[in-house]
């Protein structure tokens, strides 16, 4: 007879995992109230106390980017602007030797 493994969402990984850090209650317990094996609630832990300093590194390297591609798009347009303004001064010099 095969037994199916339940699959958890991360939510329901999440909520258990942050009771099991607050320590306001054994791991045994929390484990007992959501029928999950005591070692289970161990790894979705270690799990989310390992995810946390990325969590915010994230963002830094989500903003440096974001600004890096700010930053190019700028230079760009300062090229474009450049080779726009050395032809209009050839055509203004052009024009005045006529």
């Amino acid at each position: 007879m095969s037994t199916q493994r339940r699959q958890h969402s991360s939510e329901f990984k999440a909520k258990v995992a942050l009771e099991a850090m607050k320590g306001l209650r054994p791991i045994n317990e929390i484990a007992e109230q959501y029928q999950i094996h005591p070692v289970q609630v161990q790894q979705w832990k270690k799990q989310l106390l390992d995810s946390v300093p990325s969590a915010f590194a994230r963002k830094r390297e989500k903003a440096e980017q974001e600004q890096e591609e700010l930053t190019a798009q700028l230079y760009q347009q300062i090229g474009q602007l450049k080779v726009e303004l050395d032809w209009m001064k050839k055509k203004s010099e052009q024009l005045r030797l006529r």
